[in-house]
């Protein structure tokens, strides 16, 4: 008995599942209201995104060469300066002290070599009276190698002094350096994007992230570029001289115009992203009434190819499938034959936002099912169709 109501339970649930596809062999289905459309000839614009930030080309971070505490500030953040212009000052106290050590040194080195040289001068005329003597047997070898010994190492004496001063001078020359260095001036013109010290605070001479290393920062306001991070597959389709439209976050409703300057030769792993990225820089050939800020977040659509017209159809129109087992990737469409689904394979080009071009499957006389989507996506082959044909066609 038990086996009995096994086999209905089984029979039943069999029955069940079996009733849609009796129901649409026999009955057929109702037609689904759809959109269609005929391939059409459209303008796409290929293109790639990709997401950066905005950043000036001649920017330079100001730090010290010497050790020492702000004495001057000349300039406040926002300040247009020019190159050469002071910007901050150093206290030169210690540096004027040991620039005087050193100008004394170098006149005592100087004094130094004088006496030397009148010392040789007068060792020489004793030497010619003492070899006069020696010639005509008036003194003996011994006074005689004495002189000339005293005037060869009144010589040496007169080298090591030159020497002294040439090293007196070098220091000299060290520390007038370092006494240049506590005047911090602009090597550029532009505007102090930031300033990260006060006077009263010690500058240090050092080139990590510690407080006083960093005195501030200048930029050129008329440099400023975008930089984006395009992935390892698509940066082969990307060139130099390629046009872009750049939108910042802060502007979401005014594109910029750019124009690729500079592709990476290394690709690199950026923070947050997998996989490898390569830097793409972008010149802003018109920023229209954007207030350029550097630091800011944009993203950039980089159009890889001039604007072509090609067959095309809307993108929601493409059903892709893949066959992982087998490694295969089909495109397919649902054409309209007489008011029958019929699914066909197609092949796909170059596409944008929007359209998607066909480069082979059907012709441009058939109708394609372009939605709406909830049809679309559980549309089988064979479905009756209630065309009704786009708007926008």
């Amino acid at each position: 008995m038990d086996k009995k109501k096994i086999i209905v339970v089984v029979i039943l649930v069999a029955a069940v599942a079996a009733l849609p596809f009796i129901n649409r062999a026999v009955f057929g289905t109702s037609a689904k209201e759809v959109e269609v459309a005929a391939v059409s000839t459209r303008i796409i614009s290929p293109s790639i995104l990709a997401s950066g930030f905005l950043a000036h080309e001649e920017e330079v971070m100001l730090s010290s060469e010497v050790i020492g505490k702000v004495s001057e500030l000349y300039i406040e953040e926002g300040d247009v300066v020019s190159r050469g212009q002071m910007v901050l000052e150093v206290d030169d106290t210690n540096f004027l002290a040991s620039l005087e050590q050193a100008q004394a040194a170098v006149r005592i080195n100087s004094i130094d070599i004088e006496r030397q040289e009148i010392r040789i001068a007068n060792l020489e005329r004793q030497f010619e009276r003492t070899s006069s003597m020696y010639s005509r047997d008036l003194i003996g070898a011994e006074e005689y190698e004495n002189a000339r010994n005293q005037l060869d190492l009144a010589r040496v004496d007169l080298k090591s002094a030159r020497e002294r001063l040439a090293q007196s001078d070098a220091q000299l020359d060290q520390v007038s350096d370092q006494l240049s260095r506590t005047k911090i001036v602009s090597p550029i013109d532009g505007v102090v994007t930031s300033l990260d010290i006060k006077v009263g605070e010690t500058a240090i001479a050092s080139s990590t992230n510690i407080p006083g290393s960093s005195l501030m920062t200048i930029a050129n306001p008329a440099s400023i570029y975008t930089e984006v991070l395009v992935d390892e597959a698509d940066v082969a389709n990307i060139e130099i001289g390629q046009t872009a439209e750049i939108v910042a976050i802060a502007y979401p409703d005014q594109p910029m115009r750019g124009v690729v300057r500079y592709i990476a030769n290394t690709a690199k792993v950026a923070p947050g992203r997998q996989g490898l990225s390569f830097t793409v820089k972008i010149d802003i050939v018109d920023p229209g009434n954007v207030v350029l800020r550097p630091g800011m977040s944009c993203r950039a659509e980089i159009f890889t190819r001039q604007d072509l017209e090609v067959p095309a159809v809307p993108i929601q129109a493409i059903i892709f499938e893949e066959d992982r087992s087998n490694l295969v990737n089909e495109y397919y469409v649902f054409v309209n034959d007489n008011g029958i689904a019929r699914k066909t394979r197609v092949e796909v080009g170059i596409s944008d936002d929007e359209y998607q071009e066909l480069t082979t499957g059907v012709d441009g006389e058939v109708q394609i099912v372009i939605g709406p989507n909830q049809e679309l996506r559980h549309l089988l082959d064979g479905d009756r169709l209630e065309a009704s044909l786009s708007e926008n066609q």
